[in-house]
């Protein structure tokens, strides 16, 4: 199964682990945030199988066709996932704010939601490393 290189293990592969960590928050957030509700958590759990699905996607980009460098995977990952919460946090970030100021307090060292950036690139690297070990990378996954 994950002899070749193929586009669809990436994905299945990418997916599967963001899944891995949205359940996790999915579980994890109301010991965090008691008053979280039942759609923001389901919201989580959705959003990281499909940051898992977009890094799958994006192994096929292992080159830059204007700026003419390489891409590898771990630059690829972090970027995907950092970017991608980064819109996460321009959609609800009055809702990250209010929870974070409530847990960290107001003038916390992490009550910025801006965090959320930090983790979707970490959690990118996780998902890039295991889709590109399971799913290869480069145009040899699309298959000829």
């Amino acid at each position: 199964m994950f002899g070749n290189p193929s586009l669809m293990t990436r994905i299945a592969v990418g997916k599967l682990v963001g899944f891995a960590f949205g359940l996790i928050g999915f579980l994890l957030l109301p010991y965090f945030v008691p008053d979280a509700p039942m759609m923001f958590r389901f919201a989580i759990l959705l959003w990281y199988t499909t940051v898992g699905a977009f890094i799958g996607v994006f192994g096929v980009f292992n080159y830059h066709p204007m700026l003419h460098l390489p891409m590898p995977w771990w630059f690829r990952s972090f970027w995907v996932g950092a970017w991608m919460n980064f819109v996460l946090v321009l959609f609800i970030h009055d809702t990250l704010a209010a929870m974070m100021n409530a847990y960290f307090g107001e003038n916390g060292f992490l009550q910025s939601p801006y965090w959320l950036v930090v983790e979707g690139g970490l959690i990118g690297l996780v998902i890039g490393y295991f889709a590109t070990k399971y799913g290869g990378e480069g145009e040899e996954t699309v298959g000829k």
